[in-house]
């Protein structure tokens, strides 16, 4: 009886260690930790895809349900924190206002939006709840986190036009004096695709002369910023690196793009910017973002373009998003993005999207904008919002301090 509850107990660790063991590059942070991460979250795709295939219910329902289940949290206030749920121009939102002692003063703003691939999350999850309250206590700020729909119920451009309708009340005066916000230190952030949309809204406002109030700063973290090439080094490099693998990046497009999910392999293909996609609008694109121009010779290392000869016809026709500034801020006009205020943007060197940011970042830098580049060697994507306990990353904990640090003394 002992040795079959030994050789039990060997083999249940033997499978266990063969699901959870992902072979990682020996430079991120805390491998094993992220690989028991990465486990929990292969664990709740696969369940949600078997309900799917069930046929009873859409796997991104299922998925944002496990996601959401334990993590939200209600609006509990502290003594440093009042916690307030409300909406703006119907767009629901959570408020995070200090509290701190001291005489009655104008604040700093944030405008927050949550990643999640435009599909999963919500700003009442228990990490960005966490995030917020410590950013207005460090900050003593008035933190809003947006909570704009999410796909499957919507697709693009909704989830950008509810950012961009909650931003343009919340910069009124109304909103600003209601909230003791001061009009002069607002800024706009997100991470991932809360990132992406982030940079949308910033262009964009900066382009309409009828907001008199702008956001002073936008402080960006690995943001999404374009679909045109699923092949730059960062993606080759980082595509079976957790947590955010590159056909995952590729199914979350097209959710939101409201595309075919069977278009994943064409995508990673770069079948839709092939050269007989050669349309005038497609050429001038990727001339935005040709990453063996505005990539540091260190992040390009051995990589080469992808560029078939032969793509899959009527793609773009399908995915007029993909050409669509509001999706894609990285494929902005020079004209524009000098308009934008100055940026914090970080990256994280393990992650597919490291090279949106980068190049988002260059180009800035060359329309005239004052640019702070935050890497991170040992970074994964997702690791800031990994700064609490039990998931705590130490790559986690730094870069959020060095977050809040730049909205100190940018702000």
């Amino acid at each position: 009886m002992m040795r079959s509850a030994v050789l039990g107990t060997v083999l249940l660790a033997a499978v266990t260690s063969y699901y959870i063991y992902l072979p990682l590059p020996s430079a991120v942070a805390e491998p094993w930790k992220l690989m028991l991460l990465d486990a929990v979250f292969r664990a709740m795709m696969r369940v949600s895809n078997l309900v799917q295939d069930l046929g009873l219910a859409h796997n991104t329902h299922v998925l944002n349900y496990m996601v959401t289940l334990v993590e939200v949290r209600g609006p509990q206030s502290s003594e440093s924190v009042r916690v307030t749920d409300t909406s703006f121009e119907g767009v629901q939102a959570r408020v995070f206002e200090s509290t701190l002692p001291g005489p009655r003063h104008l604040k700093r703003g944030v405008v927050y939006f949550h990643g999640g691939g435009w599909a999963l999350g919500s700003g009442r999850m228990r990490s960005y709840d966490l995030l917020c309250r410590r950013m207005a206590e460090d900050l003593d700020a008035v933190i809003i986190s947006v909570d704009y729909r999410l796909a499957p119920e919507v697709h693009f451009p909704e989830p950008y036009n509810d950012a961009l309708r909650a931003c343009r009340h919340i910069l009124t005066a109304e909103v600003l004096a209601l909230f003791s916000v001061d009009p002069e230190r607002v800024a706009v952030s997100g991470d991932s695709a809360g990132g992406n949309l982030a940079a949308a809204v910033a262009q964009q406002l900066a382009l309409d002369n009828s907001i008199s109030t702008k956001f002073k700063v936008q402080a960006l973290i690995y943001p999404v910023l374009q679909a045109l090439d699923f092949n730059t080094p960062s993606y080759q490099q980082n595509g079976n690196v957790p947590i955010l693998y590159r056909p995952l990046m590729a199914r979350f497009w097209l959710e939101y793009l409201n595309g075919d999910l069977k278009l994943v392999p064409s995508l990673l293909a770069n079948n839709h910017t092939a050269v007989n996609q050669g349309q005038e609008a497609v050429v001038a694109a990727k001339a935005k973002m040709n990453w063996t121009n505005l990539l540091a010779p260190a992040f390009q290392k051995h990589y080469k373009p992808v560029a078939p000869r032969l793509g899959t016809p009527g793609l773009l026709e399908q995915l007029p998003g993909l050409l669509d500034v509001r999706a894609a801020p990285l494929l902005a006009e020079r004209e524009v993005l000098k308009l934008v205020p100055p940026a914090y943007i970080m990256t994280c060197e393990h992650d597919v999207l490291r090279d949106d940011g980068l190049m988002y970042a260059r180009r800035l830098e060359e329309a005239g904008v004052t640019v702070t580049s935050d890497h991170y060697a040992e970074g994964f994507h997702g690791c800031m919002v990994f700064g609490f306990w039990p998931a705590r990353f130490t790559v986690g904990m730094e870069s959020m301090r060095n977050y809040i640090h730049w909205l100190q003394q940018n702000l």
